[in-house]
């Protein structure tokens, strides 16, 4: 059997590639949308992708089963029929015959290795989890079980998201019960099974996941919070679930609308053509494009930018600041180097922003005459200035960062949920906005002046205080 664990860096996500290489037939199992990566890996084994599966209608990034359905007619597709009526699969055609809806207890094949389906709800009604048997070598046995975003090392997938980014209100606690029943049940599984998990650290989609690639059902009931409290009572689980959950970005839910009812098939990568210096003058300050400055100098966008542009560093970063501060029917322009261009094309598409349509380099920004500097100061220099005239403070860090100490009367907003509450923010005074280190603070300054705000950034480490403590007056 072929395995091989396919990493993004940037989601944190997991897709996994496992073939039979007695009969040179793959599996693709939950790949995202810029397909072309897999199939080259495929054949560079030996092996053919004629099956695609995935555990469950992911928020986070866009599904690459449908564009592999619509790659190749013959490739077969495997998805949930669990779950509740709201969530099922709206894109395949009706009586397609190479698409098979799984339930739990179901069985299927690729080559000579064997697929079992577990229904593990909780992270989403419909979740599926996969036990997998290499017949072909020789085994009786499951070898591991692909949980998606069921089982992570050292964590359990978050209840919260179908009202927390879907809108689903009340969904929540169910959810975590379902989950607490789904745990239950892994608790059964035999102890050298390895666990396959759908992300890594760094990933939205649990509060406390593990670095550490894979796992066991053993080791985890040994060693992990999450299965630990799902030993317990369920009303305790529950809350321990539910509490601390990061917030979900602000594209989280257009990315399960669209895995639900059918991502837009993106064939060929798009290809931005190159610009010159007069033509991103044009763009300045235009609200019918956005450009998206991807240096990773923080203090290079500070001392000059293109007046409305983003700032979104190409780092683990950029594809969930895009996805939160983009608008997808507009075009897209990078500020990137010539030989990122393509990688970050590919992190936008993954979370359905298509229209890239053209970039220029830093040297070919610093040819433009009139370039924005972004105000910034440090907490010092906050303490010395004047109390008038008052400004607002807006704090962009997490719910769980500023619940462990913030400045008082400090408005908050976590910075991927920005774009959806501009309307809390008053723009008839200065906005003075900081995180912990000023990274994030700077993503949210560029937004808010693209959006008209008179907005200054504290680009300083925030040390937390007690509630109500602080010697700034804002």
């Amino acid at each position: 059997m072929f395995f091989r664990q396919i990493f993004d860096d940037q989601l944190a996500q997991n897709a996994y590639l496992i073939g039979c290489q007695q009969t040179g037939e793959a599996l693709i199992v939950d790949p995202q949308r810029d397909i072309d990566r897999y199939l080259s890996l495929a054949a560079q084994e030996g092996l053919r992708i004629n099956a695609v599966t995935e555990t469950h209608i992911h928020a986070d990034f866009l599904s690459g089963a449908r564009e592999l359905a619509e790659h190749d007619q013959e490739i077969k597709v495997y998805l949930s029929d669990e779950g509740d009526e709201d969530w099922k699969y709206l894109w395949v055609p009706e009586g397609r015959p190479q698409v098979r809806f799984l339930k739990h207890g179901d069985t299927f094949s690729v080559g000579k290795i064997e697929l079992r389906v577990l229904h593990t709800p909780g992270h989403t009604p419909e979740h599926l989890s996969f036990l997998v048997t290499d017949r072909g070598g020789g085994a009786s046995e499951p070898m591991g079980i692909l949980s998606g975003d069921f089982v992570f090392v050292g964590d359990l997938g978050r209840p919260d998201l179908l009202e927390s980014a879907a809108g689903l209100e009340g969904a929540m606690e169910p959810s975590a019960q379902r989950l607490y029943a789904s745990a239950r049940e892994f608790l059964k599984l035999p102890d050298y099974l390895q666990v396959w998990p759908g992300h890594g650290a760094g990933s939205a989609c649990g509060k406390a996941l593990g670095a550490v690639p894979e796992s066991t059902v053993g080791y985890e009931r040994r060693f992990s919070p999450a299965i630990a409290a799902a030993q317990g009572p369920e009303a305790d689980f529950v809350r321990f679930i539910l509490d601390g959950q990061p917030e979900p970005p602000l594209y989280f839910g257009r990315m399960k609308i669209l895995n639900k009812e059918g991502a837009p098939v993106l064939g060929d990568l798009p290809r931005p053509r190159e610009m010159d210096a007069t033509e991103l003058l044009e763009l300045a300050g235009g609200q019918e494009a956005t450009i998206l400055d991807t240096r990773l100098d923080r203090e290079a966008y500070l001392a000059g930018h293109i007046e409305g542009s983003v700032y979104a560093p190409l780092n683990r970063t950029f594809p969930t600041i895009a996805g939160s501060y983009v608008d997808p029917d507009l075009p897209i322009f990078l500020i990137v180097e010539t030989h990122q261009v393509e990688g970050a094309v590919r992190s936008l598409v993954r979370v359905g922003l298509d229209q890239v349509v053209g970039f220029a380099t830093a040297e070919t920004l610093q040819q433009v005459e009139g370039l924005t500097p972004m105000r910034s100061v440090d907490f010092a220099e906050l303490r010395r200035l004047p109390a008038e005239p008052k400004a607002a403070m807006l704090d962009v860090r997490s719910m769980a960062e500023f619940e462990e100490g913030h400045l008082p009367e400090a408005i908050h907003i976590p910075h991927t949920r920005l774009r959806a509450r501009l309307g809390e923010i008053p723009k008839d005074t200065e906005i003075l906005v900081h995180c912990r280190s000023g990274a994030r603070a700077s993503s949210a300054v560029s937004l808010l002046e693209r959006q008209g705000f008179s907005v200054t950034l504290v680009n300083d480490l925030f040390t937390n205080r007690p509630k109500g403590e602080s010697e700034i007056a804002v």
